[in-house]
């Protein structure tokens, strides 16, 4: 046999072992690649905050009713608005609500213990009482809150109470709230009180104390940072979700979700698993 020849057949050889390989790889990637699971909810969306890379999104751009989700954008504009340490007196026209820490009228807490008792119980007398605080009435407290929206580019959101609770026009987006979660989570004293699974807090004046237990079951995950549930009739059951593991960071947001305490940790691990392919 010829040099040509052996040089041809050589170059052929290396070329069938540069596609079996590539093919072989291929293949591999594909079986690491997970299959997306199955979800039943009205609306989700995650993503990778660092990147910004969407993992999963089902109807994230169709308002629908937050819940207690809305706590999230009452947080953010009562910690714009005022200082931690504001002595807060207890409106009588904040003690009666559902969910509520049976707060009593005149009764004086701190605004960050009130917070807490909004983020990590959803209390929705804490919720009302920051609300009259801060915006003398609830309703210039909710102009506040959607000129915030408008800020962050919230085009589909609209509040008309702090709380979430079902009413027209009272409405957001998967995508709009993991915006708005997302601009949350950068505010230090937000980003602690969402990932405690319990606390106390007292009156100024240590006359009562009470304890706080989180509404949200993901927080036994030691690589879940928060972050809020919600629930009304019409919104269903609510969620956003926050993970941090592998150096990655997911935020998920799910509107009216079937049995979130199932749906949620699969499709976090299912983020999990696609960050870890590096696959598109």
């Amino acid at each position: 046999m010829g040099r040509p020849a052996r040089r041809l057949l050589l170059f052929a050889g290396l070329f069938g072992w540069v596609v079996l390989s590539t093919v072989a790889v291929c293949l591999a990637e594909t079986e690491d690649i997970p299959p997306q699971p199955p979800v039943q909810a009205a609306a989700l969306h995650l993503i990778e905050l660092k990147s910004g890379r969407v993992l999963f999104t089902k109807n994230a751009a169709q308002p629908l009713p937050p819940a207690s989700l809305t706590k999230i954008m009452t947080a953010v504009v009562a910690l714009n608005g005022a200082s931690l340490y504001d002595e807060v007196r207890i409106d009588a026209r904040a003690v009666h609500y559902r969910s509520s820490l049976k707060l009593r009228r005149g009764e004086r807490f701190l605004l960050r213990d009130l917070l807490a008792a909004m983020l990590v119980t959803s209390a929705n007398d804490a919720c009302q009482a920051i609300a009259w605080h801060i915006g003398g009435t609830p309703a210039r407290f909710v102009e506040k809150m959607n000129v915030h929206a408008k800020a962050l580019g919230l085009t589909r959101t609209h509040f008309t109470n702090p709380c979430g609770f079902d009413a027209p026009g009272h409405v957001s987006t998967a995508e709009d709230l993991t915006t708005l979660t997302e601009a949350a989570l950068q505010i230090p004293e937000f980003s602690m009180m969402v990932r405690t699974v319990e606390r106390e807090i007292a009156t100024v004046d240590g006359s009562r104390r009470i304890h706080l237990y989180s509404t949200n079951q993901l927080l036994l995950d030691p690589d879940v940072t928060g972050v809020k549930t919600g629930f009304t009739n019409k919104a269903g059951r609510c969620l956003i979700a926050s993970m941090f593991k592998d150096g990655h960071q997911l935020l998920l947001v799910g509107l009216n979700v079937k049995d979130r305490w199932e749906q949620a940790p699969r499709l976090l691990r299912y983020g999990q698993a696609v960050m870890r392919t590096g696959q598109e």
